[in-house]
């Protein structure tokens, strides 16, 4: 079974907690890596790990105050890897959760959605 995976928020990274005994996904806060590959590395190969045996049902929280556009294409590359839970009959959702007065994440948020093939939530707070 896959370890936890949890990596603390800084000013610029976001925090991270991958967790399939407790069934948490999240990522939240400011994502401004230098090098987003790098970042996003160890993420993008634990979800691919997890795709193989999730749990019945999974649920992936994302509740980023920003993000650059190297940030974009790897959450992209979430998404997509995310889809594939669908592949062995397993439940997926994504919910994108953002300020009600910050017009631009809940745009990025939709621009998401339309590109996946996921049920995806967009929750204002």
């Amino acid at each position: 079974m896959l370890k936890r995976l949890y990596i603390s928020p800084t000013d610029d990274l976001p925090g991270v907690i991958l967790d399939p005994k407790t069934g948490e996904f999240r990522i939240w806060g400011r994502v401004l890596p230098e090098d987003g590959n790098k970042f996003f590395k160890p993420i993008l190969e634990w979800v691919e790990e997890y795709v193989e045996h999730p749990n019945d049902e999974t649920i992936f929280y994302f509740k980023l105050d920003y993000y650059n556009s190297s940030t974009a294409r790897m959450l992209t590359k979430l998404i997509v890897i995310l889809e594939h839970i669908q592949d062995v009959n397993k439940k997926v959702k994504v919910v994108w959760e953002h300020s009600k007065e910050d017009e631009g994440m809940e745009e990025r948020g939709d621009e998401l959605k339309s590109i996946s093939y996921l049920p995806f939530e967009l929750r204002a707070y």
